[in-house]
């Protein structure tokens, strides 16, 4: 029987880390890594704080674990840790840089990214176990200068990546091809300006080692490549007047592939050469299903997983010795786990008695299946990672990513249907602060996700946390375009941003109805598109709610299209858009109907309005255009515009100080009362 058993000394280790990053000037409480007393209100900084631990992973034969771990205020290093001795290795960028999206290559070599003052990607590296300290590129990029490095570390990049992604085949920049295989290789499309496209052994040290293995498809602009399951490039994805098509390799040339991925959506490669795994065609009244598929020809084969109620929307979970599919991750209204091998599913029942209560996930393990790295959370609770030795029958925790947060201090989220106008059932959360009754209601903030085409749900959200902490209800609605529901709905609905509104209004109101909250102090609040839609809420629903708040929104599609005009030659933004949501030029009234700025007149409640002055997705001058209008037809604002910051505030400091002034505006216009501890 698997028995937990006290922290090892990799927690003393990376808390030690946190500690010795910590400088003078710094507040004590970045120091404090436990929860603050009963008595006291939790501070704006413990939800918002970066996580102790992130990406946590195994390397193939169980040996160290490689992990993102914060020093200082938000600062993101590597950290290496050797289980056999319980030594580690600490390693980040100079000043204001940070470590992100690490894989293993093999048992020695990590890959990584270094980013600059949150916003810029620097570069690529490799790094061998025991040298990581002097990490050295497989090639340099012209302008090695970017990176200013301290004396005694000779950190340099393997590869420029001016589109600040890793990615598997659904951006552009540079893509990873399978490089959690010991066998991995890395591919770079767009190398340092470089006029051809590159692909690279990531595994070598040879500073020379750089050759030109393939020419980019013909057909169109190269966003991606997909290895099959040892590694071998296979397929690459190219777009055209807004249109993806699929080009598989076949003798060293690309030849097209007969298949339809306006209704295909590849999720990864199959268990055969030539083979994929795709999220099928629309199937009437019922989800789509996850299938093989040929993918020269497009005939589907074998249905490896159809769930009764949603799109699948995740990934999948292959052996680490023979890449063979053997499990499934997707959200329904919580995360879900399939195993399609008896073994993995019956080490899940057990993990699951280990740890009762809670959401268990299975990241990774070794290649002799004896030891496994776990997440354990909740909606109360941020990760916690363990490792599970099945051949000492122990458990032994790594690190909880928030020490600091108390989980019995948390609110739970409840998850709700509600229906849409059209007769449709979706998903929303809701989490009511302590107290919080019929007879007793709290002011409501309803607060939808970005995206659009991405989703909500069950478990930790330290924004909606921090809410319920100041005495607010939370509500946080799925609508058409989050993904899972496509199966309900016309395909046109996925770019119908004016449904996408209607459906957060509809969610608003069965809130109203269910008599939980109370219907005269409702604000609604959100970023990205989310923000968008905020801002949408108060134009078209003058009377539902009493204030908007917007973090780096969208607030006019056409300024939003001709922003992504100028990189229509490095990008598929622009042409998709023009394509999917339409030209403005022909259809000015459409426009006009979904572009809140346009209607600025209709607001009659106060609007907060923020954004990072950096943004490279959303300009900022969609914010200061919406305070000059705002301020035009004498609607109360407030503003928060931030030099040295993008899509959001990703520094602690500035995320702190938008959430200070949120909590007073919400305070001050919602009419709150003392807020709950």
């Amino acid at each position: 029987m698997l028995k937990p058993r006290a922290s090892l000394v990799v927690a003393v280790y990376l808390c030690a880390a946190v500690l010795r990053g910590s400088s003078a000037e710094e507040k004590s409480e970045l120091k404090r890594i436990t929860p603050v007393p009963a008595g006291e209100q939790i501070p704006i900084m413990d939800f918002f704080r970066p996580w102790t631990m992130r990406e946590p992973k195994l390397n193939p034969s169980g040996t160290h674990i490689a992990a993102i771990t914060t020093v200082g205020e938000d600062r993101h290093q590597l950290f290496v840790y050797e289980l056999k001795t319980k030594k580690g290795e600490l390693i980040g960028g100079p000043g204001d840089k940070d470590i992100y999206e690490i894989h293993w290559l093999n048992d020695r070599r990590l890959l990584f990214q270094l980013s600059g003052q949150k916003l810029w990607g620097l570069g690529l590296f490799a790094a061998n176990v025991g040298a990581i300290r002097d990490a050295y590129p497989l090639f340099q990029y012209w302008n090695s200068s970017v990176i200013a490095v301290p004396s005694g570390n000779r950190l340099r990049p393997l590869v420029w990546n001016r589109h600040d992604s890793i990615d598997t085949g659904k951006d552009l920049g540079v893509v990873e091809v399978n490089t959690d295989l010991h066998e991995g290789s890395f591919i770079d499309l767009v190398s340092a300006g470089a006029s051809d496209k590159r692909a690279l052994d990531a595994q070598s040290d040879n500073a020379n080692h750089i050759t030109v293995h393939y020419p980019a498809p013909e057909a169109g602009m190269a966003v991606g490549y997909l290895a099959d399951k040892e590694g071998r490039l296979e397929f690459a994805f190219t777009e055209k007047g807004g249109d993806f098509s699929l080009h598989q390799l076949v003798a060293q040339k690309w030849k097209p592939c007969a298949v339809n991925l306006g209704e295909i959506y590849v999720i990864g490669c199959g268990e055969q050469s030539g083979q994929l795994v795709v999220l099928g065609p629309p199937q009437q009244g019922k989800p789509r299903a996850v299938q093989f598929m040929d993918g020269a020809t497009g005939r589907l084969g074998e249905v490896l997983l159809q769930d009764d109620a949603y799109d699948f929307d995740g990934w999948l979970y292959r052996d680490v010795v023979t890449h063979d599919i053997v499990g499934a991750v997707f959200d329904r209204a919580g995360l879900q786990v399939v195993w399609f091998n008896e073994s993995y599913h019956q080490l899940q029942k057990k993990l699951e008695s280990i740890f009762p209560g809670l959401l268990v996930r299975i990241i990774n393990n070794n290649e002799a299946k004896t030891i496994f790295l776990v997440a354990t959370s909740s909606d109360r609770q941020p990760p916690t990672y363990s490792w599970v030795d099945l051949e000492k029958g122990s458990v032994a925790v790594i690190k909880s990513s928030a020490p600091w947060i108390d989980p019995q201090r948390m609110q739970p989220m409840n998850a709700i249907k509600f229906k849409t106008r059209d007769g449709r059932q979706l998903d929303a959360y809701l989490t009511l602060p302590a107290g919080a009754s019929k007879a007793n209601p709290p002011p409501l903030v309803v607060l939808p996700h970005g995206g659009p085409w991405v989703r909500d749900t069950w478990g930790f959200d330290g924004e909606a946390q921090f809410l319920a902490s100041r005495g607010y209800a939370v509500m946080q609605p799925n609508y058409r375009g989050s993904t899972g529901y496509g199966w309900m709905f016309p395909e046109e609905d996925e770019w119908d941003f004016r449904k996408m509104h209607d459906d957060v209004t509809d969610a608003t109101k069965t809130m109203i109805a269910s008599g939980l909250i109370d219907r005269n102090r409702i604000a609604i609040m959100g970023g990205s598109f989310g923000g968008y839609l905020a801002v949408s809420g108060v134009v078209n629903e003058p009377e539902l709610y009493r204030c908007a708040v917007s973090i780096a929104g969208v607030f006019d599609w056409e300024q939003q299209i001709k922003s992504k005009k100028y990189d229509r030659y490095d990008s598929p933004v622009f042409d998709r858009m023009m394509r999917k949501l339409g030209d403005p030029k022909l259809q000015q009234e459409k426009f006009d109907a979904i572009s809140p700025l346009r209607h600025v007149e209709q607001i009659r409640v106060p609007v907060f309005v923020s954004g990072g002055k950096e943004d490279q997705i959303v300009e900022i001058q969609q914010s200061k255009r919406l305070i000059s209008e705002l301020e035009k037809n004498h609607v109360p604002f407030e503003k928060f515009l931030v030099s040295d910051e993008g899509h959001g505030m990703g520094h602690l400091k500035n995320e702190v100080e938008l959430y200070s002034r949120i909590e007073a505006f919400l305070g001050k216009y919602l009419k709150q009362v003392k807020p709950g501890s």
